[in-house]
């Protein structure tokens, strides 16, 4: 990879699956343009699609820190950003005052040496931003869905500018652009304003048979055999509308149970025994076996076969 970033879309794919990610050209192309272009990859899909793993294996070829940041309900500035060490303030205050430094005179100068960078908490957005050296680090804002509306406009600033305001000390603004990942699993739509400042691409399920080499790939000791018949049958149960349908990082568990159950073909009794691995609601469970495991089973070697 070049400094400007890497040479081409093939390139990207190459690295991707150096460090056991098999992207397809849709992914590989999307990731190709935010590193070129500079700017955030909005990665929206399913749960279980391998979203957060793209972060995670870009941080792998380039070598930049991961630095997650995991949002949910109610995610404010202080955990996302920075905030001041109270504690260590509320010492240096004490000190001045045993000390004596803390005279009438001197209550605006010590009250000045409270808010410096020696009482700053860098927490994952402040981190990325002001780094020094090295390759630029890899920054997930994983979930982005989970957090409320006005967290999602603080995000504004930062992935416009790269750059985060703190009142008291100024604009920290990135030299080099961290490479930026959101996520979403779409439990509620994202402001338009925050998708104009990034790239975007939906992550769908894979193909069969990237699935398949996707399974041999992260649980080499699953057969050939048994990753092309799960992952058919994982590709059926997809079909089913289910509350919650599994994803490729469900498929490769799965096998990857079976094979050490000693399995090297799927059968309905052990289907039925290991959903646990695939599923993960009651009501999933119930319209599966509803349907019938063994018809299940059938449609999955048949497919693999084939």
């Amino acid at each position: 990879m070049t400094p400007a970033g890497p040479a081409s879309v093939d390139d990207v794919a190459a690295a991707l699956a150096a460090h056991d990610y098999l992207a397809d050209q849709g992914l590989a192309t999307a990731i190709y343009l935010s590193m070129r272009l500079h700017r955030p990859l909005l990665l929206e899909g399913d749960a279980g699609v391998g979203k957060t793993e793209v972060a995670k294996t870009l941080a792998r070829w380039t070598g930049g820190e991961l630095i997650r940041l995991q949002c949910y309900e109610g995610i404010d500035l202080g955990q996302a950003a920075y905030e001041w060490d109270h504690a260590r303030q509320l010492l240096h205050l004490r000190t001045a005052e045993a000390t004596g430094a803390a005279t009438a005179g001197d209550t605006e100068r010590l009250e000045d040496e409270l808010y410096t960078e020696r009482f700053l908490v860098r927490r994952p957005l402040l981190r990325a931003l002001d780094t020094d050296d090295g390759p630029p680090p890899v920054l997930l804002i994983d979930e982005l869905d989970r957090a409320d509306d006005e967290f999602e406009a603080f995000l504004l600033e930062v992935l416009s500018d790269f750059s985060i305001t703190i009142p008291e000390l100024g604009t920290f603004h990135a030299e080099v652009p961290p490479l930026v990942v959101v996520t979403s699993n779409r439990t509620r739509d994202l402001h338009d304003a925050l998708k104009r400042r990034c790239l975007y691409h939906w992550v769908e399920h894979p193909d069969f048979e990237r699935e398949v080499a996707i399974v041999r790939l992260r649980a080499p000791e699953v057969s050939d055999r048994l990753a092309r018949q799960v992952a058919a049958a994982t590709a059926e149960l997809r079909q089913l509308g289910l509350y919650k349908p599994p994803g490729v990082a469900e498929t490769i568990d799965w096998a990857a149970a079976l094979t050490l159950l000693g399995r090297d073909t799927i059968t309905a009794d052990t289907v039925d025994a290991t959903l646990g691995t695939v599923l993960k609601y009651r009501e999933d469970f119930e319209r599966v076996r509803s349907g019938g495991v063994q018809a299940l089973v059938e449609e999955a070697v048949s497919r693999a076969a084939d």
